[in-house]
């Protein structure tokens, strides 16, 4: 079978689980108090070019999603994002079960709009009853979205702009950081540390076993931060094989690596699907391929090809995701290209 259901379907990079193997029988101080995480967090600082950047490794994405914006949010306060947001569809209401609820705005392949953002907030603040709302204390966006598209760095200079005038922070997922910064030409990992008050780094989805690193780049880390990643359930005993495992990804320029192979068999496949006719769902230029298959195509393809199911396009075609990662190999895409 051909995995291209998601981008974490295989363990970790080589260079990953050597370092690990390396490491395996020192013994250290848990909970992130150990060299292996110090370090990579240097280099996570030097490469965004943001010395009072404060870092904590996480378990995974919805605990990282979940404990960053109750940290950040007052008991009255909701998050504002994309009705097609992760936070907002599929993290089994983990937002909400900590107290806050999501509050959407209309997804525009994937992305909010600012003009649609400034009138939100503008009208929640001119309403005489808005003390008997759930207040926006937050904005959240996806870098890439769910849809695989990119917001480019004038729009989030856009929102960002708005969060700072209604002074409310903006929390970036990065969850595909790599894939959507190599499909990107105008924005860095240093731009992001600027446009945002908090944004992280994934790791699961881009090349670790597991882990994403949280940076708050605006000396605003919450109070007691540690105690907070613990109450989540996001706090790893074993702190250090996330360390390990960052250290790694920012070594030699790992991570964008990563997302480049990521990327560039996504492009491959995209251009072979057009060519053989296939309609193409949401144009993106990232690791996510969502395509309009035949729903008796659909049954031939599950034989040979794992992918996701998206939605329902009408009674005869649904909509799929095939995703690339930093795995994916030539011999996988011509292999996939070979059935479709």
């Amino acid at each position: 079978m051909l995995y291209f259901q998601c981008d974490y379907a295989q363990g970790c990079h080589p260079n990953i689980l050597k370092a690990l193997e390396e490491t395996n029988m020192l013994s250290t101080s848990g909970y992130g108090e150990d060299p292996y995480c110090e370090s990579a967090k240097a280099k996570i600082r030097d490469y965004i070019n943001c010395p009072e950047a404060d870092i904590y490794f996480l378990v995974g994405g919805t605990q990282t999603n979940q404990t960053v914006i109750d940290s950040m949010l007052q008991n009255f306060d909701g998050v504002v994002a994309a009705a097609t947001g992760h936070v907002a569809v599929h993290e089994a209401g983990a937002i909400e079960y900590s107290g806050h609820k999501v509050i959407t705005l209309p997804g525009h392949a994937g992305k909010i709009h600012a003009d649609e953002l400034k009138q939100m907030l503008a009208d929640h603040y001119a309403d005489g009853s808005c003390e008997h709302m759930v207040n926006p204390g937050m904005v959240y966006i996806s870098y890439p979205t769910e849809y695989g598209t990119l917001y480019s760095k004038e729009e989030i200079e856009a929102i960002y702009s708005l969060c700072n005038e209604y002074e409310i922070p903006l929390f970036i997922d990065g969850a595909r950081l790599a894939y959507g910064l190599a499909a990107a030409d105008d924005i860095t990992m240093a731009d992001m540390a600027k446009l945002c008050d908090v944004f992280y780094i994934g790791g699961t989805k881009v090349g670790a076993l597991f882990g994403e690193a949280v940076v708050f780049t605006k000396n605003n880390t919450p109070k007691h931060m540690i105690t907070q990643i613990k109450q989540h359930g996001a706090l790893l005993a074993k702190g250090r094989l996330l360390g390990i495992q960052f250290a790694e990804l920012f070594t030699d320029d790992l991570y964008m690596s990563m997302g480049r192979n990521g990327v560039k068999w996504a492009d491959s496949i995209r251009e072979d699907l057009k060519a053989k006719g296939y309609t193409l769902y949401m144009e993106n230029p990232t690791n996510q391929i969502f395509v309009v298959m035949d729903n008796a195509k659909l049954e031939q393809l599950k034989e040979n090809v794992v992918y996701d199911f998206w939605e329902k396009y009408d009674e005869e075609h649904t909509v799929i995701r095939i995703a690339t990662s930093w795995g994916t190999t030539k011999e996988d895409v011509e292999a996939l290209k070979k059935i479709l």
